[in-house]
């Protein structure tokens, strides 16, 4: 879902992004990170793997000390992760299957109001394939 997210602001707000599995955060994304950096961090569902979970709240505790805003998106009702997140976005409490196809919903947002509020048409991205744009 990370990777969809970063291809979508690329191809629409026409900025770098980067996508990335949480157990990468220290095998250099982390240098990156500065004041004020938005990082999207996409929470596993806590009735998932409580490991991955307990990792995520880590990464994002982390992020925040190096002066990152943290926008989450995480599921209803997952009260951890509310006092480190700078923004939370609530997508519904569903099946950990379906939890993927919910997250990418505001990724895709989030990218068409970057790609707008920058002055581009996000019905006609540039350069690519016929494919994949809007006729």
């Amino acid at each position: 879902m990370a990777l969809e997210g970063a291809l979508k602001l690329k191809e629409l707000a026409y900025m770098h992004a980067e996508g990335f599995a949480a157990g990468e955060l220290k095998h250099g994304p982390i240098a990156l990170i500065e004041d004020d950096l938005p990082v999207i961090v996409i929470m596993p569902s806590p009735k998932g793997s409580a490991t991955l979970h307990a990792k995520l709240l880590s990464n994002i505790r982390e992020i925040q000390t190096r002066g990152a805003v943290t926008i989450v998106i995480a599921e209803e009702g997952d009260d951890t992760v509310r006092p480190y997140a700078d923004h939370l976005i609530e997508i519904p409490a569903v099946s950990t299957l379906l939890q993927p196809l919910l997250s990418t919903i505001p990724l895709q947002v989030f990218a068409a109001a970057v790609a707008q509020a920058r002055g581009y048409d996000v019905d006609k991205p540039r350069n690519l394939a016929k494919s994949v744009t809007v006729e």
